[in-house]
């Protein structure tokens, strides 16, 4: 009976929605965390009466067709880029970008992978560096004895060495900005790469036209709605729910059709 495979792919892709709304909500405290959606599109119709066809010698036209549908399919988990709230930690290499922009991360292989999480802190070397250790772009050295670390909203990194009163800028962390930003694809550690659907990497200034701007002794919190996700998650679980009686149904409906021919 086609409706148990049909019950079959409904209850599939729930259980994939559950898992994404699962991962949003243990992310709920993940800095810079975006979160995903399921998306679903309908299976291929088996068209057992086409509408349009003709109907008749005299040419009447079917009003309405039967089309059997074969189910659901997941078609993708989009990510949500839209901005999180900022919350201030007080500590001068947390990093927040309100707006447009990524930081720019190298990594050992010399490639560059891309966050929204700007909890920074200084190697043995001084390098303004992600928890992993990995030097955050353009590379920023912060002499041993240098005080008063200050961030402009441009990225400028400004300090104040011995014997001077005047701050001295020492480096600038750039913004990196992609065309859709929803096609980068995420590795974990918070951090995304490019993808032939983000576009190339667009390296600029931040405050700038185009990209965010740098706010220091802050960091961007993930962009969840508990509320949604939880109401998410109970119709999740109902249309699973669902899914499964329909399958309960068909296997009474088959059994009958069994004893009839006993």
């Amino acid at each position: 009976m086609q409706a148990l495979h049909t019950a079959a792919t409904g209850m599939a892709a729930q259980e994939l929605n559950v898992q994404v709304i699962s991962n949003n909500i243990a992310n709920l405290r993940t800095t810079g965390f975006k979160k995903q959606t399921a998306a679903f599109q309908d299976l291929i119709y088996e068209h057992v009466r086409r509408v349009g066809a003709q109907s008749s010698d005299q040419g009447t036209i079917l009003p309405v067709g039967v089309d059997i549908g074969g189910g659901v399919k997941t078609v993708g988990t989009p990510r949500s880029m839209t901005q999180g709230t900022l919350s201030q930690t007080g500590n001068d290499l947390d990093l927040a970008i309100s707006g447009e922009g990524f930081f720019k991360i190298l990594m050992p292989d010399g490639t560059y992978q891309y966050t929204r999480d700007g909890t920074f802190q200084m190697d043995n070397q001084g390098r303004v560096v992600t928890a992993q250790g990995n030097p955050v772009q353009p590379t920023i050295t912060i002499p041993n004895n240098a005080s008063g670390i200050s961030v402009s909203e441009q990225g400028q990194v400004s300090v104040t060495l011995p014997g001077s009163s005047a701050s001295s800028i020492i480096g600038q962390i750039g913004v990196t900005r992609f065309i859709n930003k929803a096609g980068l694809q995420p590795v974990g550690n918070n951090q995304f790469i490019e993808t032939p659907s983000s576009g190339a990497p667009q390296d600029g200034t931040a405050n700038s036209e185009g990209y965010g701007k740098i706010t220091q002794g802050s960091l961007e919190q993930a962009n969840i709605d508990v509320v949604s996700e939880m109401s998410d998650l109970i119709a999740a679980q109902r249309a699973y729910e669902m899914n499964a009686k329909v399958i309960s149904a068909a296997d009474q409906m088959m059994q009958s059709t069994t004893a009839l021919f006993r």
